[in-house]
C-alpha cells in the first residue's frame, strides 16, 4: 500500500473520516461483491504501524453488523466504511485512489504521532519552540524530498530526538540530513539545542525518493 500527501483525482464523495476517488470506488466495490455475503461486508481500514513509523495499513472486508461499539461506520455511495477509534484522527482528510499501476492506495495528509520514548521531555516550552520551527522551516525543507520528521522529545541537556518518515525513511542520506541539514535549522532557533538524533529504524524503510 503506497501513500502520498496529495490526491490525484476528485473524490466521489466526502465523509467525517475518508473519501473515495471514483476509481477506488468501483474497485473496492468490485472486490467486495466477489467476496460470499458481500452484501453485509464494508471495508475495515485500520492503521498497523507503530507510532514514530510510516503509516502502514491493513484493508478488509468485514461484516459491518458485527462491528466493535467504538468503530465508527460511514456509508459512502452504498460502500460501508469501518475505521477503529484509535485510527479516526489519522484518516482525517485521507483519500483511498486507485491505478492501474500502483493498486489501491492511500493519500494521507496526515503524519505519524510520535513515539513515547520514556525519559524524553516533550511538553515544555522549548519543546514548542522544537514544534514551531518543524513545522516552518524543518518540514518544507524535507518535502522537497517527499520526507518529514517527527519531534519525539528532548533529553534537557541539549539533544532533541526525531523520527522520519517519507522519503528520508530507509534513505542512505537520512543520517547526513538528520545531522547537518535538520540540526543546522534547530539549533539555530532553539539555543537550548544543540545536536540532534534520530530514532527512526531505516532497515524498514521502502526508500522511496533516493536511489
Amino acid at each position: 500500500m503506497t501513500t502520498s500527501p496529495f490526491a490525484s483525482t476528485t473524490p466521489v464523495t466526502t465523509d467525517t473520516i475518508i473519501s473515495i476517488t471514483p476509481e477506488a470506488h468501483v474497485k473496492l466495490l468490485e472486490l467486495r461483491d466477489a467476496e460470499v455475503e458481500g452484501n453485509q461486508l464494508g471495508l475495515r481500514l485500520e492503521i498497523i504501524s507503530q507510532p514514530g513509523e510510516d503509516f502502514r495499513y491493513d484493508l478488509s472486508f468485514d461484516f459491518f453488523t458485527k462491528a466493535a461499539f467504538s468503530d465508527e461506520v460511514r456509508t459512502i455511495d452504498g460502500l460501508k466504511i469501518i475505521v477503529p477509534a484509535k485510527d479516526l484522527e489519522a484518516f482525517q482528510g485521507a483519500v483511498i485512489d486507485h491505478n492501474e499501476r500502483q493498486g489501491l492506495l492511500i493519500r494521507n495528509p496526515n503524519k505519524p504521532k510520535a513515539p513515547v520514548v520514556e525519559g524524553l521531555v516533550a511538553d515544555d516550552e522549548i519543546s514548542a519552540q522544537i514544534e514551531a520551527v518543524v513545522s516552518t522551516e524543518v518540514n518544507p525543507a524535507l518535502a522537497a524530498h517527499g520526507g518529514f520528521v517527527t519531534f519525539a522529545g528532548h533529553d534537557g541537556e541539549g539533544t532533541a530526538y526525531f523520527t522520519m518518515g517519507g522519503g528520508c525513511h530507509g534513505c542512505s542520506m537520512s543520517r547526513q540530513t538528520m545531522l547537518e541539514g535538520v540540526q543546522t535549522m534547530i539549533s539555530a532557533q532553539v539555543p537550548a539545542i544543540v545536536k540532534v538524533r534520530d530514532l527512526t529504524d531505516h532497515s524498514t524503510g521502502a526508500n522511496p525518493y533516493y536511489s
